[in-house]
């Protein structure tokens, strides 16, 4: 395998957005927390194209997966991209594809473990939260310098309260699992959102306001008590020099 600098990455972004702006915003997201450039980070939209093979994820570095605020992974026939989405999860896990699966991409990634998705009509956690850690975070090549608890973005209905079979958990709240690693593969996932800071969060609650909040003083309680979420931030960054560069410096 030829070794590659950083500036030579070439990695995927699986977007699961409608919203012209909010494309944008989540792909400026990723490339500002992973330290990338836009052109390394090549976009495959599933609302524009809802069926796909999973090679899509072949000849990349590294596969990103984004959130979805106008999707759900329970509603298959409402939107026909959810099996294929599933079965590029199991296909990268097989080929050992490196992945980074935030919120939607973890609801993915659980489904494609046989693992179990509930939903929170009222109550579900949004905002800036403290996110704990597992024993086995402390051996983990993302978290093992990670605070314990970190504050990070989360804003989801949906939600696994346990890791799926063959995964290590590695963060969680009270209310369910927020992060695993599946066994023996580059393959990490977060309920939680690390390519969102609080700049961002209220400028996705704002948008979504509707879809998530009880109206304009609720979304205002959120936002004034959210806080900034450097330590989650910093795991973009972390994936990036830590698995994708050491991979690409491995000899055959």
């Amino acid at each position: 395998m030829t070794e590659k600098a950083r500036d030579q990455l070439k990695t995927l972004l699986i977007q699961i957005r409608d919203k012209p702006n909010v494309r944008k915003e989540e792909h400026d997201s990723f490339c500002a927390f992973s330290g990338l450039r836009p052109e390394q980070i090549e976009i495959f939209n599933v609302f524009d194209q809802p069926h796909f093979d999973p090679s899509i994820a072949d000849n990349y570095d590294g596969v990103f997966v984004g959130g979805a605020s106008e999707a759900s992974v329970l509603e298959k026939e409402r939107f026909p991209f959810v099996d294929n989405s599933i079965e590029l999860m199991r296909y990268c896990i097989d080929q050992s594809i490196p992945v980074f699966a935030s919120c939607f991409g973890f609801q993915l990634a659980i489904l494609a473990l046989h693992g179990t998705i509930d939903t929170d009509q009222h109550g579900f956690e949004m905002g800036t939260l403290p996110i704990s850690l597992t024993p086995d975070a402390k051996q983990d090549i993302l978290y093992h310098d990670t605070p314990d608890p970190f504050m990070a973005v989360s804003v989801h209905r949906e939600k696994a309260v346990i890791a799926p079979e063959g995964c290590i958990a590695l963060a969680n709240t009270d209310v369910c699992n927020h992060s695993f690693k599946v066994s023996g593969k580059p393959f990490w996932a977060f309920q939680f959102h690390p390519e969102v800071d609080k700049r961002v969060l209220i400028e996705r609650l704002t948008v979504f306001k509707n879809e998530y909040t009880d109206g304009d003083d609720h979304l205002n309680e959120v936002l004034n008590n959210a806080v900034e979420t450097p330590e989650s931030n910093e795991l973009l960054r972390k994936f990036v020099d830590r698995v994708l560069l050491r991979k690409c410096r491995k000899t055959p």
